[in-house]
């Protein structure tokens, strides 16, 4: 099962991400910002709070994304 191990957000509600499987890169949050509960991302204070549970990240509001997600959009640079 792959994990999100370490992550850093960054600019441009970007964060840098490194996974269990050796990849890493940057998970753009942003086009999710205007759908449901993600909307609260758009606060930059609030974004930054972003922590690993279960190998996802998450936000204090059960705001969440999986390990599965993060890799599928992971953008290599």
């Amino acid at each position: 099962m792959i994990k999100v191990i370490s992550i850093e957000p960054k600019e441009n509600k970007m964060i840098f991400v490194r996974m269990s499987n050796g990849k890493e890169g940057y998970f753009d949050v942003s086009p999710y910002l205007d759908k449901g509960i993600f909307t609260e991302l758009k606060n930059d204070g609030y974004f930054k709070q972003a922590r690993i549970l279960f190998g996802g990240i998450v936000w204090p509001n059960a705001q969440d994304f999986s390990a599965d997600t993060v890799e599928v959009e992971l953008q290599v640079r």
